[in-house]
């Protein structure tokens, strides 16, 4: 069988207009984080200009648009839109903030509690030892862990490296020294019944959890009580994830796994600059 580039007659390209429901400020810093980079390694020419190609990659993180569409619909080809867009996801990535410096400026900001919390990102299955490390059995299905901290008012202000599916959170946050870092800063975290067993300090605990209940211990009315504080607290930081799953790319993530870590630190920097707006 021969394949073959060449239309047949009665077809033609057909391109359609959709609405991107972003804002124009953070449009132009993408466009203003390109054109500082075409500056420094003096590339004085592109295909399309910084704005073009920021729209482009929007709609490729906001909609999951395919490369190949993108591509045919702004006359390049889909390797210059692969190239453009793990471009200005490095710039983003870069400009996310570290730990540290995230839970210092908390606290500089008269704040004293974070919320901290899991979540699992889908992912296609892949075939090998990777599939078992990235099956989830809590939500049976694949994906990556990211552990993420918000503040009070369910603001995203880090997140973690990407872990495979299987990753507990408490096992995620001890390989990120979370209780450290919160005791440096002097602040302290709310958390779901998932992360008890983190802090063990009884006189001084840091990562408040609330109270689980066993089989041959029955939670008492004045437990039941305090366990609501928790849970009410820690309702922001579901609306955090809820505006960082807003980008649909997260739906079911198609990009190679060590890639995830700095596509969702980018998506982060996008999201707080929509929610700041």
């Amino acid at each position: 069988m021969t394949r073959t580039q060449e239309r047949a007659e009665d077809t033609c390209r057909l391109v359609y207009q959709c609405r991107l429901p972003l804002s124009t400020s953070t449009v132009n810093h993408l466009a203003d984080l390109l054109r500082r980079r075409l500056k420094a390694i003096r590339s004085r020419w592109r295909v399309l200009p910084p704005g073009r190609i920021a729209v482009i990659v929007l709609a490729v993180l906001r909609h999951d648009q395919r490369l190949a569409d993108m591509a045919d619909g702004n006359n390049v080809s889909e390797s210059t839109v692969r190239r453009r867009r793990d471009e200005l996801i490095a710039l983003l990535a870069a400009q996310a903030p570290r730990l540290d410096r995230a839970l210092k400026k908390v606290a500089k900001q008269g704040e004293e509690v974070v919320l901290i919390d899991g979540t699992l990102i889908p992912t296609q299955r892949r075939t090998g030892k990777a599939n078992r490390r990235n099956h989830s059995g809590k939500h049976h299905y694949h994906g990556l862990h990211f552990l993420a901290l918000t503040d009070e008012r369910g603001r995203l202000i880090w997140i973690s490296a990407a872990r495979p599916g299987r990753t507990h959170d408490i096992t995620a946050a001890r390989h990120d020294h979370i209780l450290a870092h919160l005791r440096a800063a002097g602040l302290g975290a709310l958390a779901d019944l998932g992360f008890r067993g983190l802090d063990n300090d009884p006189r001084d605990p840091v990562v408040v959890t609330g109270f689980t209940a066993t089989r041959t211990h029955k939670l008492t009315p004045g437990q039941k009580t305090a366990n609501r504080v928790p849970v009410v607290g820690r309702a922001p930081v579901e609306h955090g994830f809820a505006h960082l799953k807003n980008w649909r790319i997260l739906t079911k993530l198609r990009t190679d796994p060590d890639r995830a870590t700095q596509l969702l630190r980018a998506l982060l920097v996008l999201t707080n600059l929509e929610i700041k707006r």
